[in-house]
């Protein structure tokens, strides 16, 4: 099912700019029993991303109340977009009523319960280009992630990670990606690109409530491949650790159970 500013429509305006101009932000987030997980990250994340481009947040009561409504029974996906609304022709952002679009669907499979915790993961070749303006926020322009899914079609390849233009790792094309070396958690700085995602702040989170040190910091591809576990994450998978990236492979070291059981140690 589909909302459209609450009401039950699968169409959008031609000339909104979140079509026309990739002009908006999403978010998405698992549901269970109707009811979405981490909410309070999830709002919070959607409320800073549309300060960040100066979009109209639209309220929290609202949103949930369109959750609700089409929530699944069981388990399910919700995706939230916020658009800028329609306007007249050309870039300049004139002030108008945002569109808020609420989707829901199935788990996909890779998300299902019972689906593989252990992964296979490729480097991408695509490089991301930097723009500080609009690091870590999920805005609608994910051509890059687009273009770096295309590269792989091997069902038995989870996801693809991906550097910068000046080598630094820093994540996966659908998820956050992290690393334990030598007892210290490690997470790529996104200060210059990529999407800081609500599983990743919750898995900082947690290694704080643990008692595991987590180092953010800009690192090149090579930081992994030297790691003793190295962990994917995102609102539908929680944590999955990477057995295989290309020809390196790692056994369990224990950190993807440890820091996963305490991923959902809070629902709200």
């Amino acid at each position: 099912m589909i909302l459209v500013n609450g009401e039950a429509n699968a169409c959008v305006d031609a000339h909104d700019r979140g079509l026309a101009y990739g002009d908006g932000v999403f978010r998405t987030l698992r549901t269970e029993a109707g009811e979405p997980l981490w909410w309070a990250d999830h709002y919070a994340k959607l409320r800073a991303d549309c300060a960040a481009l100066a979009l109209d947040c639209p309220a929290e009561d609202m949103l949930r109340e369109d959750i609700r409504r089409i929530a699944l029974a069981g388990s399910g996906v919700v995706k939230i977009i916020v658009t800028r609304g329609s306007g007249t022709r050309g870039y300049l952002p004139a002030r108008g009523v945002a569109t808020r679009i609420v989707m829901s669907a199935r788990l996909p499979p890779h998300a299902a319960p019972g689906a593989p915790v252990d992964v296979r993961v490729r480097w991408c070749s695509l490089r991301l280009s930097r723009q500080p303006q609009l690091a870590g926020i999920k805005h609608l322009n994910r051509l890059e992630n687009v273009l770096a899914r295309a590269e792989w079609d091997d069902p038995d390849i989870f996801e693809g990670l991906l550097c910068d233009d000046a080598g630094a790792i820093i994540g996966g094309v659908m998820t956050n990606v992290f690393w334990v070396s030598a007892g210290e958690l490690f997470t790529p700085d996104l200060g210059t690109c990529g999407v800081a995602g609500v599983a990743r702040a919750r898995v900082l989170r947690a290694a704080a409530r643990r008692g595991l040190r987590a180092r953010v910091e800009r690192l090149p591809s090579a930081a992994i491949l030297a790691a003793d576990e190295v962990m994917i994450c995102n609102s539908l998978i929680g944590v999955r650790r990477v057995a295989r990236l290309g020809d390196k492979t790692w056994m369990p070291a224990g950190w993807t159970d440890t820091l996963n059981a305490a991923l959902y140690e809070d629902l709200v």
